[in-house]
């Protein structure tokens, strides 16, 4: 029986050795069709350890190769021959995953369904595929290999680059630019209108949102993610950037290449996030803050100022009234050197009880600026 998720086409393990690498004990010649968890594999099925948590259920399962690290295999010997030594289990994973899917049934041929609106100046690549009740509007551009499907909706001047693929009801707004290679997941709304507005009074004025949104190659964009608009000047999603479902994303933001981002989060405008960045599930992040490369965001983190170091960032408070909120974090901010001034005194009592000199131990010393 095949696993869900999985592809009825199969390869012996050998097959994948030789094309993946690594080690692998166990019977070679037999044929497997897809992963499954330790404890429900059967003997046709692949499974992986990336925790030592997992160890344990080694030993019991079924899985025709089981995927670990040389570290575990030596801590496992003995409990299984039908293990797959590799550098890193979950990459390697990924890797296989994505091979039995490219074994799997392929996708609809090319071709334009007779139910979708297509404008007669729009320029469909002849191996691309539009579905049922599709929208497209004036001036569109659709690379070689593109799936749109059923009931997607692309603006006047919209560009997708080759081998992309939209879920059904995606929509993109006009003048959107997404590159090669993108999934977007059912719901994703790209290039809605920024949240701008000025105060007149008692009123909000609309800020007219006229840029658009240019998004890389190799992106992926979750289900009822949304990304706005530029107020004038485009938001920018670089190369190879992952996001979750249920993403915010402001007008005029900036991300860099291979960032990735879990579900929830949400980014003000004019945030500028770097390259390679980690994003934690519903962290918050406020507009117009720079980001550097390489910096990890801890989930529920409020990130309220810019970072200009790379590394991994933690913190929120929990809600309070403004006044009582300003006076905590003052006092957060002096700990540090509250705790210095804590360790002083503890050594100079140590010190006066070492020595029998009774000396006074001063209680406190001037207050230093926050």
């Amino acid at each position: 029986m095949t696993a869900a998720g999985s592809v009825a086409t199969s390869c012996t393990l050998l097959d994948l050795v030789e094309r993946f690498g690594g080690t692998c004990g166990g019977d070679l010649a037999r044929r497997v069709h897809g992963f499954a968890p330790l404890e429900t594999a059967d003997d046709e099925q692949l499974a992986f350890v990336t925790a030592a948590r997992y160890r344990g259920a080694v030993a019991a399962s079924r899985a025709s190769a089981v995927l670990v690290t040389a570290k575990d295999a030596e801590l496992l010997a003995g409990q299984s021959e039908r293990l797959w030594i590799c550098r890193d289990p979950y990459l390697q994973f990924a890797r296989i995953a994505q091979y039995f899917e490219s074994l799997g049934p392929a996708g609809p041929g090319p071709g334009i369904d007779p139910t979708a609106v297509v404008a007669a100046d729009a320029r469909i690549d002849a191996s691309a595929f539009v579905g049922p009740l599709v929208v497209i509007g004036r001036g569109v551009t659709v690379g070689a290999r593109v799936r749109i499907g059923a009931g997607s909706r692309l603006g006047d001047g919209v560009r997708i680059g080759d081998d992309s693929l939209l879920h059904p009801d995606t929509t993109i707004y006009p003048g959107c630019t997404l590159g090669a290679r993108a999934i977007v997941h059912s719901g994703a709304v790209i290039g809605a209108d920024g949240f701008g507005f000025a105060k007149d009074g008692a009123h909000w004025v609309k800020i007219p949102q006229v840029g658009g949104v240019t998004i890389g190659d190799d992106v992926e964009i979750g289900a009822n993610t949304t990304i706005d608009r530029g107020a004038l000047d485009d938001t920018v999603i670089g190369n190879g950037v992952k996001l979750d479902n249920q993403i915010q994303i402001g007008h005029n933001v900036r991300v860099g290449d291979d960032t990735i981002m879990a579900a929830f989060v949400g980014i003000a405008g004019s945030a500028v996030i770097g390259r390679r960045c980690m994003i934690g599930g519903a962290a918050r992040i406020m507009g117009h803050v720079n980001i550097v490369d390489d910096v990890v965001v801890s989930t529920q983190t409020f990130v309220s100022r810019s970072i200009a170091r790379p590394g991994q960032y933690t913190g929120y408070y929990p809600m309070a009234e403004h006044a009582d909120f300003e006076k905590s974090a003052a006092v957060l901010r002096r700990l540090d050197g509250l705790r210095e001034r804590v360790r002083r005194l503890e050594a100079a009592t140590r010190a006066a009880a070492s020595d029998g000199s009774g000396a006074a131990v001063p209680t406190s010393e001037p207050e230093r600026p926050a």
